[in-house]
């Protein structure tokens, strides 16, 4: 599933080598946290957030096979 949030923010990304991917795992939930520049957070979160809805909703889908919870969050660098 890490894959999957990798392929699709890198696809979108300006400087994909520079997105940070800090990955904590709680027995059934995995927390994703993506820290990105701050040009990139535009062209991957997209208008009104459409593009960081659908990576949830794509996520969300393909983690119910794996039997456990994914939560995505999107940070811009320098950001607490």
């Amino acid at each position: 599933m890490i894959e999957l949030i990798k392929y699709v923010i890198s696809s979108f990304a300006e400087h994909p080598d520079e997105v940070i991917y800090d990955v904590k795992e709680e027995g059934k939930t995995v927390n994703v946290t993506v820290t990105l520049n701050q040009g990139d957070m535009g062209k991957v979160i997209g208008r009104q957030g459409k593009l960081a809805k659908a990576l949830r909703t794509l996520v969300r889908a393909g983690s119910q096979k794996e039997n456990k919870k994914y939560n995505v969050e999107i940070r811009e660098r320098g950001e607490e």
